[in-house]
């Protein structure tokens, strides 16, 4: 019985793998297609939107048959439930950068400054938040989970600098309104998710210490 589970268990890391993989592709091409003004990759990333939570549906699927059927023994039953919450936290990011994908498709272009700027440092940030807290849990890295998790402080810090910059615009012109409501909208998408990535790396401290922190 005990190789099954094993088998299963690998299955699960896998398959967790894959769909961490193409919410951090998604998220990734989001902001290629930002920064080239390509409104038709942006497209191509919405329409990815039903595979991601069929990732997810499959992951909790694995998940659930290990508990029932498999008889974990308790270090196996911390994986599988962080693994769980981690799924949900992971498809939240994949939901949030296909939102993300759909405001470009009909983002405008033609405006330029400093809060573009700060939207694109912001999603390298971001970006970088959801590759490491993924790699966190996959290697049991503690050190690399902790600076995830610091490394969103720099994230919010961005999030408020694009919205004081986006209110001061939009009390000069109200004609911009609607181009600050969508940048303010992908800098509030890339704050969600920075606090996605910080769960997933209080997973990985949960699995290391048994121990679940306080999550966003």
């Amino acid at each position: 019985m005990r190789y099954q589970l094993d088998e299963l268990l690998a299955q699960i890391s896998n398959s967790l793998i894959l769909m961490s993989s193409a919410c951090e592709e998604s998220l990734t091409n989001a902001f290629d297609a930002f920064k080239a003004h390509d409104k038709e990759k942006a497209l191509s990333i919405y329409n990815k939107d039903y595979d991601i939570h069929a990732k997810a549906r499959e992951i909790e699927a694995l998940c659930v048959k290990a508990m029932m059927r498999q008889q974990p023994v308790a270090k196996d039953m911390l994986i599988i439930s962080a693994t769980l919450k981690l799924a949900s936290d992971v498809e939240r990011i994949g939901t949030q950068a296909i939102a993300i994908a759909e405001i470009i498709t009909n983002f405008d272009f033609s405006h330029q400054g400093d809060d573009i700027l700060l939207v694109e440092k912001m999603s390298n940030e971001a970006i970088t938040m959801v590759k490491n807290c993924i790699v966190s849990f996959i290697k049991k890295d503690s050190e690399l989970a902790s600076s995830v998790i610091k490394r969103d402080t720099v994230v919010d810090k961005y999030f408020f600098m694009v919205k004081n910059a986006l209110v001061q615009a939009i009390k000069k012109s109200n004609d911009d309104a609607e181009f600050s409501l969508d940048l303010l909208m992908i800098a509030k998408y890339l704050e969600r998710i920075g606090d996605h990535a910080c769960n997933v790396a209080k997973c990985t401290q949960y699995v290391l210490t048994g121990k679940l922190k306080d999550q966003e």
